[in-house]
Parts: structure tokens; sequence; C-alpha cells
């Protein structure tokens, strides 16, 4: 019996579909305009270690991305994983202060980040002295992205079924022990992705390292030395309009980058999904 769709279903069913190809079709676009715009280009002066007007190399701003990355997570993950575990394990229903704590997570999340800039430019900067440094963008940046791990971790802890909860407290587990053994390994691939998608904002974020971190394109020897990350690196070559050829090869890395650090985090999630269910 040949199946009868409705109108509506079918009309929704090609609205889905030609939204998933558009997507598709836009990101396969992308990707092949940066690397036929840009892999030619790669050069190995492009990665001297030292940045020059002649080589206008990328390596201090890829070494400056890193360092941004890392101690931006090493701030923002652990406090907003440890405050959405105490929004859904331990506070009570209904508290009125955690609902406005969530409230405030999705204002803050949706803040667009020259905001961001302006405020640790006026903080960070001029206020506690620290000049453009990277220090000031990293801290900076970790505000930015703490809504956004924040919300998918408790997200993430919501999703975990209740059942799991009441069968570790049935077993005489604690709450403690039942949320470190056997909540968070449940919700980890969610946590995860909160972190990369974290890590997609600080990768690409321009604006707001601009009026903080500066543009100096060196490896910082402290944390109070001026950094440029890769996206600023090139925003500052495009911007100048001579150096076109290399700011399409920085964006080359900047996708691979990218690429690498989420193909890290899904094997790192599922390796971790997996052992919990061992």
């Amino acid at each position: 019996m040949k199946k009868r769709w409705d109108p509506a279903s079918l009309l929704l069913r090609i609205l889905v579909f030609c939204g998933a190809t558009f997507t598709f079709l836009t990101l396969v676009f992308l990707i092949a305009y940066i690397l036929v715009q840009g892999v030619p280009h790669l050069t190995p002066s492009l990665f001297a270690l030292h940045y020059t007007s002649e080589n206008v190399s990328l390596t201090p701003a890829l070494i400056n991305t890193v360092y941004m990355t890392g101690l931006s997570l090493l701030m923002a993950a652990p406090l907003g994983i440890f405050s959405a575990i105490y929004l859904v394990e331990y506070a009570k229903r209904g508290n009125r202060i955690v609902g406005l704590i969530r409230i405030a997570a999705e204002v803050l999340a949706g803040i667009p980040s020259i905001v961001y800039g302006l405020f640790g430019m006026i903080f960070f900067v001029v206020t506690l002295h620290w000049g453009y440094s990277l220090l000031a963008g990293t801290c900076t940046l970790t505000i930015m992205i703490l809504p956004l791990i924040m919300r998918t971790t408790e997200e993430a802890l919501i999703a975990v079924p209740t059942s799991y909860r009441e069968g570790s407290f049935g077993l005489g587990a604690g709450r403690l022990r039942t949320v470190f053994s056997i909540v968070l390994p449940a919700a980890i691939p969610g946590i995860l992705a909160g972190i990369i998608l974290a890590v997609g904002r600080i990768v690409g974020e321009t604006a707001a390292l601009i009026f903080t971190a500066g543009t100096l394109a060196e490896i910082p020897s402290s944390v109070f030395d001026s950094a440029r990350t890769l996206s600023v690196h090139m925003y500052n070559l495009s911007s100048e309009g001579l150096y076109m050829d290399q700011a399409s090869a920085t964006a080359v890395v900047l996708l691979a980058l990218t690429l690498l650090i989420n193909t890290a985090s899904a094997w790192i999630a599922k390796k971790m999904s997996g052992g919990s269910h061992g």
C-alpha cells in the first residue's frame, strides 16, 4: 500500500530537506573557497618563529591562540561546570536565585563581543592597569564563554536520567559520589560539546581581543605582554590590504586548528563515554 503524505507534513519535510541541503552546500563552499584561496600561499616563511614585515609569520599568533585558549578554558571550564553542578544537583527546585542566575547566563551569552571588549578595556586594561596584555584578553574571554559552558553543562546534567541518581542512592552512595561517579561521566559528551563551542568562540574572536590583548605579533614572555591571536592576525593583514594572500593562508591554518580541536574533543568524548558505560 502506497503511503500518502499529509500536505502540511510533506511541505515541512521539503523545507527541512532544503534547509539542511543549503546549510551543507554553504559549508562546502566556504571550506573549498578558503582552501583554494589559501593553500597555494602556505610558504615556509609564513611559519617562521619571529614575525617581520617580510615573512608576515603566523607562528607567534598561532602560539598566542593556543595560550589564550588554554588559559581561558583553565579559568572558565571548572567555574562553569561546578556552577552547573550546584544549580542542577544541589540547589532547591523553584529557587528564585537559581532562576535569576539562569536568566543572567542566557542574557550574557547573547551580548555582542564588542561589548565584552569595551568592558575588558575599561576594567582590565585601564582600571586594573594591566594594559593590552594576554591576561586582560584571557579574562575577557573567560567572562564571554563562562555562560556558554555553564548553560550547556546544565542541560547535559538535566538530560541524565533520574533513575541513575536513584539507583546510586539506593546502593548507599552519597550525593557527592553520585555526582562524580554516575552523573558527570554520563554527561561528559554534552559538557564537551559546550567546551567545543567555547573553543570555537575563543579561536574566532577578534573584536574583544583588539581592545584587550592588543595586536603585537610576538610571543609574550609574560601574561602582561600584548599578544595577537590568529583571528586578529588575519584581520590586521586583510585590513592593511597588502597581505591578502597571507591572510588567506592564515584562514587555512585557522580552519585546520578548529577542525583539529573538534576532532580531538569528539574522540575524547567517545572514549570517556565508552569507558563510563563499560
